[in-house]
């Protein structure tokens, strides 16, 4: 706006200055001069009155945007008066494409606004700070770098998390309405706090999920069936649960960091990978692998985690309003996850992506057996409490 006004200004020199160029001597001339000189400075004086004007406008859209956004929750006046705290999240997808993008900018939106602005969340997508396996590292070695995550809970199986493990198992959970009954149990709780007991320096805020996971491969390497995945180089995270699975299918499990996916599935280096579809699309990755087949392997269970460190410099007050903040973004998580999917599905259809669906999952199931029967020894008991909240 202030570039406006000196326009307006710069305008009327210039019209006096003309006038006074043009060899104007009389008396008469003279008066011509003052006179449009006299307009042109009115002009400006107009247009610098409407930038001015303009200017209030933005100024009042942008409080009564905040205003509105603020409005959908219930400041936490005590936390409001504590001393001010800015955390930094980690998220490896991009945030706007993707469900655990959009529940991470919930949780953020929330947390400020509980705060009173005593919390500030400094939230990074796309992988800026590093794929989950180093955010974790980084998170667990007790580093101030990263203070809160969005983590695929199967992550934890490397930190001697084996409850945690049970969520991530292959066909566990038959549906999403199987996984909100858990995710809003007592039963989730003692999931929840799994990483706080076992003394890994993070503890759990709360669960969501990103959507059930799905194979894909590049385009020479078509999968219609459970018999073509067999001798393909699938990437996966370190963890036992997903190299055993991806073994069980007859598949050789590649581990390939997150951020060098697409590099690796353009270059030979794997033939496949495994992704919720919004992240599949998000990451491009249907420009290298544009088969997708629908089997479902795992409904995508997320956790949102905060490091000891950070969690231990905020007050009481400020630690209630992550709690409460938590509950609306996992209600939030449970709205959106359902419909990003299904607009995905038809967003790769019109692009010209193979979609296989895979209507009979028994072969499939079968398969994995081997891993979650591994993964739940000792815990078989804790694993059907699990399968008994889908009926």
């Amino acid at each position: 706006m202030k570039k406006k006004v000196l326009g307006a200004v710069l305008c009327s020199t210039l019209a006096v200055s003309m006038l006074a160029g043009c060899g104007l001597s009389s008396s008469n001339n003279s008066a011509a001069s003052t006179s449009a000189a006299s307009t042109a400075a009115s002009a400006a004086s107009t247009q610098a009155a409407d930038a001015t004007a303009e200017a209030s406008t933005e100024s009042t859209d942008a409080t009564e945007a905040t205003t509105e956004a603020s409005s959908d929750y219930t400041v936490n006046e005590a936390a409001s008066k504590d001393p001010a705290v800015t955390l930094t999240m980690a998220e490896v997808n991009p945030l706007d494409t993707t469900t655990v993008g959009k529940v991470d900018t919930k949780f953020k939106e929330a947390v400020e606004a509980m705060s009173g602005g005593s919390i500030k969340i400094d939230l990074q997508g796309s992988g800026v700070l590093g794929d989950e396996s180093s955010v974790l590292d980084s998170m667990t070695s007790g580093s101030n770098d990263i203070d809160i995550s969005r983590i695929s809970a199967f992550a934890l199986s490397n930190y001697g998390c084996s409850k945690t493990t049970l969520l991530s198992l292959p066909y566990t959970f038959v549906s999403r309405d199987h996984f909100w009954k858990f995710a809003t149990s007592d039963l989730a709780q003692e999931f929840l706090s799994e990483p706080e007991d076992q003394q890994i320096g993070i503890r759990g805020l709360f669960y969501g999920e990103e959507g059930f996971r799905d194979f894909f491969t590049v385009k020479d390497k078509p999968v219609n069936s459970i018999e073509d995945l067999k001798g393909l180089k699938l990437r996966v995270s370190n963890d036992p649960v997903m190299t055993g699975m991806v073994t069980d299918l007859g598949a050789n499990p590649t581990v390939v960091d997150f951020n060098e996916l697409y590099s690796s599935l353009q270059t030979g280096v794997v033939d496949g990978a495994e992704q919720p579809v919004p992240n599949y699309m998000s990451n491009a990755f249907q420009e290298v692998a544009p088969n997708l087949i629908r089997d479902e392997h795992t409904l995508g269970v997320i956790e949102i985690v905060i490091s000891d460190n950070a969690y231990n410099k905020l007050t009481e007050n400020q630690q209630q309003v992550l709690a409460d903040a938590g509950k609306i973004a996992q209600s939030y998580d449970q709205e959106v996850s359902q419909k990003t999917e299904d607009d995905t599905i038809e967003q790769l259809k019109a692009a010209g992506v193979n979609i296989v669906d895979v209507d009979d999952k028994t072969p499939w199931q079968q398969a994995v057996q081997n891993t979650v029967t591994k993964n739940t020894k000792g815990q078989e008991d804790l694993y059907q409490k699990i399968l008994d909240l889908a009926k």
